[in-house]
C-alpha cells in the first residue's frame, strides 16, 4: 500500500491510497466508512445534446468524482472493493454511484482518522512490496542504483568510471566488481535497465560471479540512465508485473507452510470451525483466507477478532494456485503461534 498525507487539523484530512494487493483493498474496508467522503477517477456517462436524440450514443468517460459513501463492500467476484455513495463534487451532483477500486487504483479519503485507522495504515505501508525492488540503470563507465520507495525512487549509489574499449578489459571489470559489490545485499528483486548492451555484458558478469542474484533481475531497455530510466521502466509496466510475481510467489510460500505444517501434524488450523477455535485462544499468527469469502459477514466479523488478537490477515485470490489450494481446504487457514 502507498499513502500519503494531505492537510490534516485536529485528526481531520485527506489521505491518497494506492493499494497494491488484496491485502490493501481488504485493509480499505475497514478503513472507509459511511460518511466518508472519497474522490476516485471513474467512469461515466457524459451526454452531449446530440446524445440526448440518440441515448444509445451516450459514452462514458473517465471523470474526477468525490462521493459521500453510503456502502463499502466487495463486488461478487472478490477482486475489487465497491465504494457506493452519492455525488457531492463533479459531474451529476445529487446522483447515485459506484467507484470499482482495484490494485493500482488511486483513491482519496477525506474524514476523520482514529489513532486504531493510522495504525492499521502503517502496517499495510510497511507491508509493501514495493522497497524490495532496486533498479540498476546502467551505460558505459556510468552507473546509477536506485530503491523503490512509496515517495518514489530512492538513489542509493552512483558509479562512475572510465570503460569500454579504450580504456581496456580490467578496467570495464573494476567498474562491473565495483557495481557487484554494491549489489551482493540486495534480497529482491532487481531490475538492469539502460541504452546498448553494457546492462546484458553486466548481467552475464553477475551470472559467473554470483548466480544467485542474477537469477532475480530483470533486463529492461531504455534510452536513458538515471531517474529517467527508473521512469520508462514504471511507465513499461515492469514495475506492476514484479509485483505481482512477488505476491504471487508470498502466496506460494504460505500455502506451501500450511500444507508442511498438516503433513507434520504441527502448528496449524484450517477449515471455518478450527480457525475460529485458533482465533479464540489466541493462537492464531496468519489467518489465510480466498477472496471470496471477504463477502460471508460471518467471515468478516472472524478476521476483525483475529486482527483484535494481533494475527496477520493475507487475502489471496482464488484465481491463482495458491487460493485454489486454500479452497481445497475450506478457503481458510491460519498458521498459529503454538499448537493446540
Amino acid at each position: 500500500m502507498k499513502a500519503e498525507k494531505g492537510e490534516m487539523r485536529d485528526g481531520y484530512g485527506e489521505i491518497r491510497f494506492l493499494p497494491e494487493t488484496l491485502d490493501d483493498l481488504w485493509h480499505l474496508q475497514h478503513l472507509i466508512a459511511p460518511g466518508d467522503l472519497v474522490f476516485a477517477t471513474t467512469l461515466r456517462s457524459c451526454e452531449s445534446s446530440a446524445d440526448k436524440i440518440r441515448p444509445e450514443k451516450a459514452e462514458k468517460r473517465p471523470v474526477r468524482l468525490g462521493i459521500r459513501v453510503d456502502k463499502v463492500e466487495f463486488s461478487v467476484h472478490g477482486v475489487r472493493l465497491r465504494i457506493s455513495g452519492i455525488i457531492e463534487h463533479g459531474v451529476d451532483m445529487g446522483s447515485h454511484h459506484t467507484l470499482n477500486v482495484e490494485t493500482g487504483c488511486e483513491i482519496a479519503v477525506i474524514r476523520r482518522w482514529r489513532q486504531v485507522d493510522l495504525e492499521r495504515i502503517d502496517r499495510a505501508v510497511k507491508a509493501s512490496v514495493h522497497g524490495v525492488i532496486h533498479i540498476l540503470t546502467i551505460e558505459e563507465g556510468e552507473a546509477e542504483l536506485f530503491r523503490l520507495r512509496q515517495y518514489g525512487p530512492e538513489s542509493i549509489v552512483s558509479v562512475q568510471q572510465g570503460s569500454g574499449k579504450d580504456a581496456g578489459l580490467n578496467t570495464r571489470q573494476a567498474f562491473f566488481d565495483q557495481l557487484a559489490g554494491h549489489c551482493a545485499t540486495i534480497t529482491g528483486p532487481l531490475i538492469v535497465a539502460g541504452p546498448g548492451f553494457v546492462k546484458d555484458d553486466f548481467v552475464k558478469y553477475l551470472k559467473g560471479k554470483d548466480p544467485a542474484l542474477a537469477s532475480r533481475i530483470l533486463v529492461i531497455e531504455t534510452r536513458r540512465i538515471g531517474r529517467g530510466a527508473v521512469q520508462d521502466v514504471i511507465g513499461l509496466g515492469a514495475i506492476e508485473k514484479l509485483v505481482g510475481d512477488l505476491q504471487l510467489l508470498r502466496e506460494v510460500r504460505l500455502m506451501d507452510d500450511v500444507l508442511l505444517r498438516i503433513a507434520q501434524d504441527g502448528a496449524v488450523a484450517y477449515g471455518i470451525r478450527e480457525v475460529s477455535e485458533a482465533v479464540e485462544f489466541g493462537a492464531a499468527e496468519q489467518v489465510l483466507l480466498t477472496d471470496t469469502l471477504l463477502r460471508d459477514p460471518a467471515v468478516g466479523r472472524l478476521l476483525e477478532k483475529a486482527e483484535g488478537m494481533r494475527a496477520a490477515v493475507i487475502v489471496l485470490s482464488g484465481s491463482f494456485e495458491p487460493g485454489e489450494r486454500l479452497d481445497a481446504l475450506g478457503g481458510i487457514a491460519a498458521l498459529l503461534r503454538y499448537k493446540i
